[in-house]
């Protein structure tokens, strides 16, 4: 699912070349041609939280999918990062967004990276406040699962398996680390 290259200049509208720019860069780029802007095409950001309930966050927050890709199938909160905003503010977003939650947000948790699709995924810790939720759009419900109720098949993306591997393995060991993961 790699994205499309970039195919007209963003500064004035012309079509772009794919070359190494002579500024002593060592990848293609698009450059224009009639302006010299160099674009450069980086990885987005994916930004969520691991939310969670009871006095020794037996419980996860997950969401199901209201949208495409993996309609139907269970995430934690998460989604794209804004221009503009922190990781941990974004993370924060997206909970409330597509949750409904009120929570206090963590220390960052997992970064994963998935350079096959450019993207970076970054799961905070958070701790829910209470349990009601007030999914959005992007969302058809919102609930808690402890680590024996989590529909494992159902789980949408890997980075999220992942993720919940992570917490709840801490969980068990009683002591939370800073995990990363290249997704391949």
């Amino acid at each position: 699912m790699q994205r499309s290259p970039i195919q007209h200049c963003k500064q004035c509208g012309n079509r772009v070349v794919y070359r190494i720019p002579d500024d002593g860069d060592t990848r293609a780029r698009a450059v224009c041609p009639a302006c010299g802007t160099i674009h450069y095409e980086n990885p987005l950001n994916v930004v969520g939280t691991v939310a969670v309930w009871g006095e020794s966050g037996e419980y996860v927050l997950l969401c199901q999918r209201n949208i495409e890709p993996r309609r139907g199938k269970w995430t934690l909160p998460a989604g794209f990062l804004e221009l503009g905003e922190t990781t941990a503010e974004g993370a924060a977003r997206e909970t409330t967004e597509e949750a409904g939650a009120q929570f206090e947000i963590g220390a960052i948790f997992t970064l994963m990276n998935v350079a096959r699709v450019g993207q970076v995924h970054l799961y905070y810790r958070a701790r829910l406040l209470n349990t009601h939720f007030q999914p959005g759009s992007e969302t058809i419900q919102a609930r808690l699962f402890s680590e024996a109720e989590i529909p494992w098949d159902e789980i949408a993306f890997r980075t999220v398996k992942e993720t919940l591997d992570c917490y709840f393995s801490d969980r068990r060991r009683g002591r939370f680390e800073f995990h990363t993961r290249d997704i391949v």
